[in-house]
C-alpha cells in the first residue's frame, strides 16, 4: 500500500510541475500539489505507524 501512494504522490507531482510550466491552470496546480504532499505525509505516517 505505502509503495502505491508513492507511486501516486509522485505522478501528482510531476502533473503539477508539467501544469505549472506549460499550461498554468490555477487552481488545478495547487490542488495536484496538495493532493500530492497529502499521499506523501500518509505514506509516512502510515509507515512510521
Amino acid at each position: 500500500m505505502g509503495g502505491l501512494l508513492y507511486i501516486i504522490a509522485v505522478v501528482l507531482i510531476i502533473g503539477w510541475i508539467f501544469g505549472f510550466f506549460v499550461y498554468s491552470v490555477g487552481a488545478l496546480i495547487h490542488i495536484l500539489l496538495v493532493i500530492a504532499v497529502i499521499a506523501v505525509l500518509l505514506a509516512v505516517i502510515r509507515g512510521a505507524a
